[in-house]
């Protein structure tokens, strides 16, 4: 019995399992499809093979029937005809249509609104169609009830009389536009095609169609292309018009998505005087945030099998809607003048040139008066934070202008969520190997940077700062664009709290690494593998390891077998040495990207092992295609030394506690004023720093990711990457095995 009750329940958990549903789903849905589209296609049987001569309720006779449809098909089709005519039609297409959704997984949308566009497109339909036929004489062998049917005609002709005989012959004409257009307009509805659905459909109807006369004109692909456009038109048009009556956008899986939430416009402002007000500099209205909408609606699309599908952006938190533009021009100019009066009462005169407000601070721009350096007045930073009433305010100067900027907070601060920067357009579209989203700048602009560009990134915050999310964000923003054919990473988590939700996706190249010998013995690995890599770049001639991924490749595509030549031996009667082209089998190599959770902590343990391994995978690591991203919570001399500080110029800082922590990470003050929760500065290479607001991601959007890729396949973890004896430091063999990762033998 207890055995039976547990198969019981193991049955219902698996029945109850999200992909078991998914399938069943998928399945009724065909099966619905298919129903629908068998009814459709006997009703439009039954109207082609109609009889008048079978028996029907208009027709009593003995004769068998001789409607493909069978009985019911011919009093169905009387009934139709009889009535509506050739617009009886309109039904069974759209029936076929609707299948057709509905089987694909596209949906239907609202489907009352297609049953009542279908129900009065019908009669208005018949009525068009009544109106055409009385335009000219009917053939003698066409059915009594003509082309429109019966009620077609009653309808036609009572709203042509009534056109006529209130607005004579512009009333006529007015009817027929009307009525033309009501016709498509409803025909459009029911079907419940999209723009591009239709432009199809009107491509594949040319092709089928014979039009002699348009080909031998030419002038069939123009013909084509005004019907496939007017038909776009229409069903663009009641897209804006009727949002009630038009399917709505759905995902791959049929779902509907959630509405749109209309976004108010700010007011204009009255332009202000020159010189005595400051010039607000309003952010445009960002598209982000609808496009994020949009992304998240569309499923990934299901690709070839084996094919690596990339996580959608539905599963991130959609970014919350925006209804206010933020302060007031009224409160920026007030602002403004406080500042200028504060900075007066500690001796600075000047006046606030530019306003610039942003998602979490507002920019006043500074425009000191002859004489004032610009050093006093970044000392003053805590004092006029002090006098505004605010938690922190920092000072920086404005590369390339004349003016002082001042990052004040404001009142309220909006989060920046990783969804919407992941679907601006310039991370969808930024040219780098490795896009990491940051977040947004003071203007609110997307900010993405290219890792393999950097080389190397060095980030340091307190607890509290965002740091760790910050690292998250970073993480998942290489898993969004790359598969592990492409990019490999290496965790190192001596805390073994942030980076252990990723163990078991495909893209490890080792288990989390926690323990700090095992992170010595990874990073000596990583150094052993960029040697590695450098040693086939040389055999194959190339610079980099893009230049070795396109060489394989164009080998690969020309069917080319590269071969290295190696010396065998001495020719025992000359003495000369022997030579022998040896093949090599070569791989494509992913990029490497290691990740260091918290430096301090490895450097407690080894400190001097774990410099020189950083220190030469900074040096050299670039061309090999492995890059490092290391953080710590304390950026103290003793952690980031002289020599890996010159080895990471590009830097992020969080909050710190001090000035001399910023120093120490940034070379400057500044990061001891930041906000916290993602307010971090970034330093690209060259010293030029810039404020961002790194963006939110929560542990439960990380752990549907990763469950997301688990669900794609296992990890092909290497052993040699956390194994702790030196044996293969003097190997010496094949660089690459036929994983591509660099250990092994190439014969294995």
């Amino acid at each position: 019995m207890q055995a039976a009750a547990r198969t019981a329940a193991l049955s219902e958990r698996r029945l109850a399992s999200p992909a078991v549903r998914s399938v069943a789903g998928r399945r009724l849905r065909e099966l619905g499809g298919l129903a629908l589209g068998l009814a459709g296609l006997a009703l439009l049987v039954a109207l082609a093979s109609y009889d008048p001569a079978d028996p029907s309720l208009n027709t009593a006779t003995a004769r068998h029937t001789a409607n493909l449809a069978g009985p019911v098909g011919a009093t169905v089709s009387d009934l139709l005809l009889q009535g509506f005519g050739l617009a009886a039609v309109l039904p069974g297409f759209a029936m076929l249509a609707w299948a057709w959704r509905i089987a694909s997984g596209r949906g239907l949308g609202s489907i009352l609104a297609r049953l009542l566009a279908t129900a009065a497109g019908v009669p208005v339909l018949a009525s068009v169609l009544a109106g055409l036929a009385s335009l000219e004489p009917q053939p003698p062998n066409w059915p009594a009830a003509g082309p429109g049917g019966a009620a077609g005609a009653i309808i036609s002709r009572g709203v042509l009389d009534a056109g006529r005989g209130v607005f004579g012959p512009l009333g006529v004409a007015s009817v027929w536009g009307l009525g033309l257009a009501l016709a498509a307009t409803l025909v459009a509805l029911s079907f419940g095609l999209t723009a591009a659905e239709w432009r199809g459909a009107a491509r594949m109807a040319g092709r089928l169609v014979p039009v002699p006369v348009w080909r031998r004109r030419g002038t069939a692909p123009r013909a084509r292309g005004r019907l496939a456009a007017a038909t776009g038109a229409v069903a663009r048009l009641f897209r804006r018009r009727a949002p009630g009556l038009t399917a709505d956008p759905t995902d791959a899986a049929g779902r509907r998505p959630a509405r749109a939430v209309p976004q108010t416009e700010a007011p204009l402002a009255p332009p202000a005087p020159p010189v005595v007000h400051p010039v607000i500099a309003r952010p445009k209205p960002s598209a982000s945030g609808r496009r994020a909408a949009v992304a998240r609606q569309q499923e990934a699309l299901p690709l070839e099998e084996g094919a690596w599908r990339l996580p959608p952006l539905s599963l991130l938190h959609p970014a919350a809607a925006r209804a206010s533009t933020g302060p007031s021009r009224d409160a920026l100019e007030a602002n403004a003048r406080l500042l200028e009066t504060v900075l007066g009462d500690y001796g600075v005169q000047g006046h606030i040139a530019d306003i610039r407000p942003g998602p979490v601070v507002t920019l006043y721009e500074l425009e000191p008066a002859p004489g004032i350096r610009s050093a006093r007045v970044i000392g003053l930073a805590d004092d006029v934070a002090r006098s505004l009433s605010v938690t922190a305010v920092r000072i920086a100067t404005v590369p390339g202008r004349n003016v002082i900027g001042i990052e004040v907070p404001n009142a309220k601060r909006e989060t920046v969520y990783l969804s919407e920067v992941l679907a601006a357009d310039d991370v969808q579209n930024h040219a780098g190997r490795l896009s990491l989203a940051l977040g947004k700048d003071i203007g609110g602009e997307p900010i993405v940077a290219d890792l393999a560009r950097m080389p190397h990134l060095m980030i340091a915050g307190t607890t509290g700062s965002g740091k760790s999310v910050g690292v998250n964000a970073m993480i998942l923003s290489l898993l969004y664009k790359l598969s592990p054919d492409q990019c490999r990473f290496i965790l190192i988590d001596p805390k073994m709290l942030e980076l252990s939700v990723y163990g078991g996706i495909p893209h490890l190249m080792a288990p989390v690494v926690t323990e700090p010998k095992k992170a010595v013995v990874a990073l000596k690995w990583t150094v052993r593998e960029m040697e590695r890599r450098y040693r086939a770049m040389s055999q194959l001639g190339v610079r980099n390891i893009a230049g070795y991924n396109d060489r394989v490749a164009e080998a690969r595509a020309k069917g080319e077998v590269v071969t290295r030549r190696v010396q065998t031996g001495f020719d025992p009667d000359t003495g000369r040495p022997v030579f022998e082209e040896q093949p090599l089998q070569l791989e494509p190599l992913p990029l490497i990207v290691v990740v260091v959770d918290e430096m301090a902590d490895l450097m407690m343990v080894a400190g001097k092992e774990i410099e020189a391994a950083v220190q030469r995978l900074a040096q050299m690591a670039r061309a090999a295609g492995i890059h490092v991203i290391m953080a710590t919570q304390r950026p103290s001399v003793d952690v980031i030394t002289g020599t890996i500080k010159a080895n990471f110029p590009t830097r992020v800082s969080f909050q710190v506690t001090s000035k001399i922590d910023s120093r120490t990470i940034l070379g400057e003050m500044g990061a001891e004023q930041l906000l916290g929760q993602g307010d971090m500065l970034y330093m690209a290479g060259g010293g030029r720093i810039s404020r961002v607001h790194g963006p939110f991601v929560s542990d439960d959007e990380v752990e549907k990711v990763v469950r997301h890729l688990k669900s794609q396949g296992q990890p092909q973890y290497l052993e040699a990457v956390t194994k702790s004896d030196e044996l293969e430091e003097g190997e010496d063999g094949a660089v690459f095995d036929a994983t591509g990762m660099g250990v092994g033998d190439a014969t294995d």
